[in-house]
């Protein structure tokens, strides 16, 4: 599989406390793609993607025009021939109960009895992700003890495909379906499936949310797993409690304390209770089961 995309650019802003809606449509209006994340003090960092340089002015003028003053940013211009060297994460193996995940900067296979997945990370997977991943990872071991074997899985906003990837490894049965809005993210989730050996069993589309309509033909999935943030988990609630079956389960994590009962509540309107809580440090996972 290719991975050298064409060149772009990405403008980095200064972390928000809290976006208001007026900057989130500017940046959806002027930017190919948006990525935002926590930073660790839970204030939300945008950073926007473009195949040709950003022309300033017109960034200002936009903004102005939805009622927005810019935070302080940054632009970084990203060859297409660095694009693997200069977005690859080396990040040190990470460890739970069942998985051993480590980066494919390692030069050999790390030794263990577990069940390894070799990640080429990339802008799909931060190191400040570690401790939801880690969460849902459990999670999934949870599942796993209680005998819960799904055949069909979603992973929304899939990044790199870990938990996809990880649910096939622990379920020989299953078949995954990644989403993610950013194309390449969709690249590097099925670059990790052929490296794994597990390409038969994952799929990958890019889609904003759950518009693309193979998300839909594809269910209802037995188990959802969304790693992403508290916005877009509520208002993709509806959606995403729609497509999980009777009896099924769903993995949400990427918010922090102070935003749980907003997450529980939106999923709690669609049918779908909260079965259990894992908490680390400011952050938080919740599963929720769709009661037959």
């Amino acid at each position: 599989m290719n991975l050298n995309f064409g060149n772009s650019w990405k403008v980095i802003f200064e972390p928000l406390i809290s976006a208001d809606f007026g900057f989130e449509e500017f940046a959806e209006s002027f930017f190919d793609v948006v990525a935002v994340d926590y930073v660790d003090d839970g204030k939300e960092q945008y950073c926007g993607y473009l195949s040709h340089e950003p022309d300033e002015a017109q960034m200002r003028l936009c903004a102005e025009n939805f009622g927005v003053k810019l935070p302080d940013y940054t632009v970084e211009f990203i060859p297409a021939t660095n694009w693997l060297k200069k977005n690859v994460i080396k990040f040190p193996p990470l460890e739970t109960e069942d998985f051993f995940i480590y980066g494919s900067h390692e030069s050999c296979p790390p030794q263990s009895d577990k069940l390894k997945l070799c990640i080429y990370a990339a802008t799909a997977f931060g190191s400040g992700q570690h401790r939801t991943t880690r969460a849902c990872l459990e999670f999934l071991s949870r599942l796993n003890a209680q005998k819960f074997k799904p055949d069909n899985i979603l992973d929304m906003g899939c990044g790199s495909g870990i938990l996809g990837l990880a649910a096939c490894r622990l379920w020989p049965e299953a078949k995954t379906l990644g989403v993610d809005i950013d194309d390449e993210a969709v690249a590097v989730t099925l670059h990790n499936a052929e490296v794994n050996g597990l390409s038969a069993r994952i799929h990958a589309v890019q889609s904003d949310g759950c518009k693309n309509r193979h998300i839909a033909d594809g269910g209802p999935y037995q188990l959802i797993l969304a790693n992403i943030l508290a916005r877009p988990l509520i208002d993709m609630a509806a959606d995403l409690s729609a497509d999980l079956a009777a009896g099924g389960y769903a993995i949400l994590s990427g918010f922090i304390d102070d935003q749980i009962e907003w997450v529980k509540e939106a999923y709690e309107k669609c049918g779908l209770i909260a079965a259990d809580m894992i908490c680390d440090e400011n952050w938080r996972a919740l599963l929720l089961e769709k009661r037959k």
